[in-house]
This record gives C-alpha cells, structure tokens and sequence, in this order.
C-alpha cells in the first residue's frame, strides 16, 4: 500500500515546510520594503516574490503590519542586543574608566555591518541596512513606533556612555549631537549615491565596511567632541512694510 501522501496546510501549499516558507515571505517583503518603501508595497507583490498565496501570509503574520513588526524586529532586536552586549563588555574590561568616543562608535556603527555575517536573522544584511536607511528616512507611523520601541533602551545606554566620555557637553547639547550622529548613520546605510554627484576621485571602497566604518566614526567622533560655543544667531525676518 502507498504510504499517505503529506497533508499541506493552508499556510504551505507547496513542499516548502512551514518555518522555510516564514523565511521567504520575510525575505521576500524585506527587499521589497528596501526597493519600494512600506506604504508602495503591497503583500500580493510580496507573495509573487515569495512563490506563496496570501493564505500564506495571512496564516503566519495576520496581515501587513504585523509583517512589517516581524521582519523588523527579527533583525533590530539581535542587533541592538549586540551593540548592548559589546558596550558592556568593553565598559567591564575598562574598570569604571569612561571610553573614547571613537570605541563607543566603533562598536555601534560596527554591529550593524556585522549583519552580513549573521546567517542566523536569513536574507541579506546588507539589504536590512538600506531597509533600516530607509526606515528613519521615511518612516510610517507604525515604522516610527517599532524603531522607539527597539531603539529606547540601546539608546539611553549608549547616551550614558557618551554622557561620560564627553563631560564637557551639556545633556541637551549631546542630544542634539546624537539626532545628528543617528542621522548621519541611518542616511549612509540606506546607500543613497549623492557621492557620485561631487567626487572627482576613486570611491573603489565604498563597499568596503571597514573603510565605511573609519571614514564615518573619524567624521562622527570630530562632531560629538567639537567644542561647546553660543548658539549660533541668525538674522531676524524683517517685516514687510505695511
């Protein structure tokens, strides 16, 4: 007697088991996302991508939103413990003496390339880092919640160790800076080309993380440590003459 075929579920309809086809939708929507932003995208184009139906997403997510929370998530909260697990670890081996701004921002900017190296989260690191570029640059509401959520308590660590390096920066001043540092970041992750309007010279390692991650923490180190002066001034509107 032939043995009974496999029952497929409404998730799978296909031979794919039910974990590998999770993976290809958050894969799927994941370069998606990348490519076109949150709102553009659709889940039928993330199901054409995937080779599922939408049963499929509607049995393992429920709907878009919690698709967009599951693929964030499972990269930013393996990343965020990683940049906390370094930074304690090097705060440990420091012996209460405050670190340099540059190791602070070497290990911050450095676990996020590390994801490339992550076979664990699935897909392509490098792909999640121009989602996550795009993620602060033109962030939904809900996008917007997700980052606050998974960025809170990394955040307020690293701005106690920045608050001890950098002791001659008053709290709202190294607030601003930080804005400016997370900024900085999120735009070079998200791989938006400007460089190619203004060089004149070889970028040949653009690609290359390691050189990225210097070039950024010496540019970022020289902002957060710069002195603390007067607001700048700027001149008043006149008014029109009525």
């Amino acid at each position: 007697m032939a043995a009974p075929s496999a029952q497929k579920s409404p998730e799978n309809p296909s031979a794919h088991s039910p974990q590998d086809t999770k993976l290809r939708i958050l894969d799927a929507a994941e370069r998606l996302f990348m490519e076109r932003g949150f709102a553009a995208t659709s889940l039928r184009e993330i199901t054409a991508l995937a080779h599922v139906n939408l049963a499929a997403v509607n049995y393992h997510f429920g709907s878009k939103e919690a698709l967009i929370d599951a693929l964030l998530t499972r990269r930013l909260q393996p990343l965020n413990q990683l940049r906390l697990d370094e930074l304690n670890a090097l705060e440990k081996h420091a012996q209460g003496r405050p670190l340099t701004v540059e190791t602070i921002l070497e290990v911050y900017v450095g676990a996020a390339f590390k994801l490339d190296n992550n076979p664990t989260a699935g897909g392509s690191g490098s792909v999640f880092l121009r989602l996550l570029g795009r993620a602060f640059t033109e962030p939904t509401q809900q996008v917007r919640q997700i980052l606050q959520r998974q960025y809170a308590a990394m955040a307020e660590r690293y701005k106690q160790a920045f608050t001890a390096a950098l002791p001659h920066v008053p709290e709202d001043e190294l607030v601003w800076r930080m804005q400016f540092m997370f900024g900085a970041i999120s735009y070079t992750m998200a791989g938006t080309d400007v460089m190619q309007l203004v060089a004149t010279c070889d970028l040949t390692d653009s690609e290359d993380h390691v050189a990225v991650t210097r070039r950024l923490v010496a540019f970022l180190a020289a902002g957060l440590q710069a002195p603390v002066g007067a607001p700048m001034s700027l001149p008043r509107k006149t008014q029109r003459a009525k």
